[in-house]
């Protein structure tokens, strides 16, 4: 027998878990031009092997509406083991196994296949995109048996369309797009028309998860790199050196930039300037000297040199030409290390100052969570980790961006696979609540190890081989013909940056109290909101969802 259940969401079905432990949800409320999702859970305990299903949407919204199977994916490393046992809180579960993650779309299949005593997802995404009138919208999920065409089971969603739409989205949000592990996997060529094809494909698929701004390989990417190791050149500036003269072309970037534009991105981080952790070393700068293709700097470069500065100099200053003479330069943003922390403070210094005048009306912001080193005013524009976030907010730091990665684990919103959906959501009301202007996660499609020493398949290696939990070092994944294919996870951070757009409309509308007032009026003072506090589970957010749409419903 098929037994059925629309859920949130929120929820990970695990192939072993019970159905009835799922929160229930059959109607809800959105934006007119809001992206929203719901699952039906799907369960067999009938004594055959398995059952294979057709599925059946009846729905005015029918034209907007697209079905996926949840897949689950091997995690061996969920997360850090022998920690101190509070550490554990707010997780799935934290042994191996097989976890829900990836979003195959339905139509893939044809039919949906399910085994006996394991439970299932069908994943339905509303995509209404303003195009149809505030109203009340069923959504009937009809399931038949192939075998026999008899009806297995019927569900019907109910929708509410709002007569609002969401506000643009002002919050600069990147997940580091790396074309390098795109290459290798799909053995396409650097610049081929392969490589550019699925370099497209991805950069629509991050726009469509709320990226707007996008790391550009100037130069190959000086992160994640063994010391003395090399990542596969991607270098989007020629470089010609004859007589000992730097020549620059800048066509490559030119095509990067048009396709990204196309895509609707419209905001570029400029690939960092020198090593991860403590900005020693210049990235690998290939070039064709004299008529040979060779590296000429690396890591053997001393980053504050005469010959890498004088360099540097020359094309910081022919870039912003082009990028002026292309009216985006002010739509740029610059690196100069990654993750430098306190001891760095004398080498990051002083490797900013070889450019710090080049780039004085612009923002050059930098993963950094010491506040000592803000406020010897090395970095002006720091992006502090979520768990350092508070003395940064305490102290009004203006504009202040955040970020995420495998070692913000205690408390705080992340993206893990061992993370229920709610918390990765979450981080939509801690947006709001500390008007924070942008977000950065390292990895959109990091499919290396760490150092990036060898390639993994991320559909049978989550943690890149041991580098971090399962779903730190990517949120999509590559699919045939260079299609990306979307998480549960990138789905669920999503949905936060639209509750932070609707939260923001709200208080266009009736103000910042009435918002906050909304979110954590029912809380205690202990439990109000933090970037390491949150009320947990999908029943508040939906309820405090739900007040925000009244807000909005009310007043519009």
């Amino acid at each position: 027998m098929i037994n059925t259940k629309l859920i949130s969401s929120m929820e990970k079905c695990f192939l072993d878990e019970d159905l009835s432990t799922k929160f229930a949800l059959d109607r809800d409320a959105i934006l007119s031009d809001e992206r929203y999702s719901f699952q039906l859970g799907i369960y067999d305990d009938g004594p055959e092997s398995g059952t294979s299903l057709t599925v059946e949407i009846d729905s005015p919204l029918a034209d907007c509406i697209t079905l996926y199977k949840i897949e689950s994916v091997p995690v061996r490393f969920p997360m850090y083991r022998k920690l101190n046992p509070d550490f554990y809180d707010n997780f799935c579960r934290l042994t191996p196994g097989l976890y829900p993650d990836i979003m195959r779309p339905y139509k893939d299949y044809g039919v949906f296949k399910i085994l006996t005593e394991e439970l299932n997802s069908l994943w339905v995404e509303v995509d209404p995109r303003g195009a149809y009138p505030a109203g009340t919208y069923p959504i009937t999920i009809r399931l038949r048996n192939v075998a026999n065409g008899t009806l297995e089971a019927e569900n019907t969603f109910t929708l509410e369309i709002l007569a609002a739409k969401l506000p643009p989205q002002t919050m600069l949000y990147t997940e580091w797009f790396h074309t390098d592990c795109l290459s290798v996997y799909y053995d396409a060529p650097v610049f081929s028309e392969k490589y550019w094809k699925i370099v497209e494909s991805f950069m629509k698929n991050a726009v469509r998860n709320g990226i707007n701004l996008i790391l550009t390989p100037t130069f190959t990417l000086a992160l994640d790199t063994d010391i003395g190791g090399e990542r596969p050149t991607v270098q989007l500036v020629d470089v010609t050196v004859t007589n000992g003269e730097y020549a620059f072309s800048f066509d490559h970037l030119e095509r990067w930039i048009n396709l990204a534009h196309a895509c609707g991105i419209e905001n570029f981080e400029i690939a960092h300037f020198f090593t991860q952790w403590g900005a020693k070393h210049a990235p690998k700068v290939m070039a064709t000297v004299d008529g040979e293709y060779k590296r000429i700097f690396g890591w053997d470069t001393d980053a504050t040199g005469p010959e890498y500065t004088a360099f540097l100099r020359q094309f910081v200053t022919e870039l912003l030409q082009f990028l002026r003479a292309r009216g985006i330069d002010k739509n740029c943003y610059f690196h100069i290390s990654d993750e430098p922390g306190r001891d760095c403070l004398p080498e990051y210094s002083a490797a900013k100052d070889i450019v710090r005048d080049l780039l004085a009306d612009y923002v050059i912001m930098d993963a950094c969570s010491s506040y000592e080193l803000y406020e010897s005013g090395a970095l002006e524009s720091p992006i502090p980790c979520v768990d350092s976030a508070a003395k940064f907010i305490a102290h009004d730091v203006p504009d202040l961006r955040v970020y995420y990665c495998c070692v913000q684990y205690v408390g705080v919103s992340n993206r893990f696979m061992a993370m229920p959906l709610d918390r990765t959501r979450a981080i939509g009301y801690q947006f709001y609540k500390f008007n924070i202007a942008g977000f950065l996660q390292w990895g959109y499609n990091f499919y290396f190890t760490r150092g990036s020493s060898y390639a993994v398949d991320p559909y049978l290696n989550t943690d890149g081989d041991h580098m971090a939990p399962a779903g730190d070092c990517f949120s999509v994944y590559p699919g045939p013909d260079g299609q990306a294919i979307d998480s549960i996870r990138a789905s669920a951070f999503f949905d936060a940056l639209q509750d932070c757009r609707a939260m923001k409309l709200a208080e266009s509308l009736v103000g910042r109290e009435a918002v906050m007032n909304a979110i954590e009026g029912d809380l205690s003072e202990d439990e109000k909101i933090t970037f390491v506090r949150y009320p947990h589970g999908p029943e508040w957010m939906h309820r405090t969802r739900a007040k925000i749409n009244a807000l909005i419903r009310d007043n519009i």
